[in-house]
């Protein structure tokens, strides 16, 4: 994570817990840097304008304006365990780091009515968990653009090595697919994430190929895309 990532995140991180706060040491441990360089991200944060302040005393730490942070959600009992229960499923997925950054983030600004009805709801759900998870390569493969040299296992065991343009996911329950053209066989593939043995980047960048269901040869169920409109019902 180059600076200008970790300024953004230092913001987030503290926007997600205020009016709470965070040590110094908390937040190097969670960016993997010194606790000098994140006090020197503090002081630059701060003199940009940004509402960091420090709390004294041993549970102390820094802390954001509670008035820059997001305003509450207004979900009812319901909504708030519906979107908790769809980030948490998303564990599995090409997007769990994302989902685990957005739960806190939710919980954060969630009332503490609302967030004490949902956590009693969601005391009686479980998930079955197989515990497959996929690369952080193949996670941030699609927004990057990165070509990644993939080693695949087929259905009858067999290994091979090839490079791939990442495309876009397909997802399935807990299974995953990784949709990308495959230099190898010069074409449209999809890569099932448990039988993705190795990933590394190249370091190349791929020109961006569009994702088109016609592309895909799905056999079975329908496929859908994502709801982003905020007119979409």
């Amino acid at each position: 994570m180059n600076r200008t990532d970790r300024l953004y995140a230092l913001v987030e991180e503290l926007r997600a817990v205020a009016p709470r706060p965070r040590s110094a040491r908390w937040l190097a441990a969670r960016f993997f840097v010194s606790s000098r360089t994140i006090e020197r991200d503090l002081s630059a944060l701060q003199q940009a304008g940004v509402p960091i302040y420090a709390e004294p005393g041993r549970t102390g730490g820094y802390c954001i304006d509670p008035s820059h942070t997001l305003a509450p959600l207004g979900l009812t009992g319901d909504e708030a365990l519906a979107v908790s229960l769809a980030l948490t499923m998303l564990a599995q997925s090409p997007f769990h780091a994302a989902s685990a950054s957005a739960l806190r983030k939710v919980t954060a600004v969630m009332d503490e009515r609302t967030l004490r009805e949902s956590a009693r709801q969601a005391e009686r759900i479980l998930l079955l968990d197989d515990g497959r998870s996929l690369s952080p390569a193949i996670a941030g493969a699609v927004s990057t653009g990165s070509v990644l040299l993939l080693t695949y296992r087929d259905r009858v065991g067999d290994e091979t090595a090839r490079e791939v343009e990442p495309m876009g996911y397909v997802g399935k329950g807990n299974d995953w697919y990784l949709i990308a053209w495959c230099r190898l066989s010069n074409g449209v593939r999809a890569f099932r994430g448990d039988r993705i043995v190795a990933v590394e980047p190249t370091g190349e960048r791929s020109t961006r190929r569009a994702l088109s269901a016609d592309d895909l040869d799905i056999r079975f169920g329908t496929l859908r895309g994502i709801e982003t409109d905020r007119e979409s019902s």
